[in-house]
């Protein structure tokens, strides 16, 4: 299948891209990388299969961040297709909001060095989920740290010490109230040369207006639209003008 993924440019504060007819093909093509286990067992997990290996994520239906959403697979599924493009061997990349680990274990396994992080409360989750699947495969052992989006920024992550060549967010705009947290932490991340991918489900107005204020502070091209399942990706770099949050 040939790479159907259209980079565009934005224009001003909207994106202009050139709409896929594949949409629906590109959605099918996706989803069907999820399978689940045939003989279930004492560990209830469901599989995915990307970077030609087989993923095996244990979820938890009590917090949003336990459960594999699509918007993470659509990340994924661009990641593994656009290497040449976008390699992630011997990058240092971090993911915000990194539930079960799918993001973070695919990027560890494309050769990235890998620090996943996300709330307190799943952290353990998604240590096991990282260790199960990462062990033995990759060159760098991811690490999983806590990020409280907005909170001890510098304590935690000092710009001095930390240089991401890439940020991974996958349905991290949703209904919280932590939005203006989420563009600090996102601001706080980023060097000049870092470079975003966030896969986005849109539900609610909440999230165009997120877009709308995410670019004051950042220059975002649209990569893909996949209206069937409601969901965009998008790649960002910080502006180089100095503009306060």
């Amino acid at each position: 299948m040939a790479s159907p993924w259209k980079h565009s440019s934005a224009q001003g504060n909207h994106c202009s891209y050139d709409y896929n007819d594949e949409d629906e093909e590109m959605a099918i093509e996706i989803m069907k990388r999820r399978f689940t286990p045939s003989v279930l067992k004492t560990v209830v997990w469901e599989g995915y299969y990307f970077a030609d290996c087989e993923i095996r994520i244990k979820e938890s239906t009590d917090c949003y961040g336990a459960v594999v959403w699509p918007s993470a697979m659509v990340l994924c599924h661009f990641l593994e297709t656009n290497q040449e493009k976008y390699t992630l061997t011997d990058r240092n990349v971090i993911e915000i909001g990194a539930g079960t680990g799918l993001v973070s274990i695919v990027c560890s396994i494309l050769g990235a060095n890998v620090t996943a992080t996300d709330l307190p409360d799943v952290l353990g989750n998604l240590q096991y989920n990282v260790s199960f699947n990462t062990k033995n495969r990759c060159k760098y052992f991811p690490n999983v740290k806590e990020l409280t989006w907005g909170k001890e920024l510098e304590k935690n992550f000092p710009r001095s010490s930390f240089h991401f060549d890439y940020i991974m967010a996958a349905d991290v705009v949703y209904s919280h109230p932590f939005l203006e947290e989420l563009l600090v932490t996102f601001n706080h991340l980023c060097h000049d040369d870092t470079i975003i991918f966030w896969a986005m489900r849109f539900r609610m107005e909440k999230e165009n207006k997120f877009v709308d204020r995410f670019q004051i502070f950042f220059d975002l091209e649209l990569l893909c639209d996949l209206p069937s399942l409601n969901i965009k990706l998008f790649k960002a770099v910080r502006k180089k003008q100095e503009i306060s949050l």
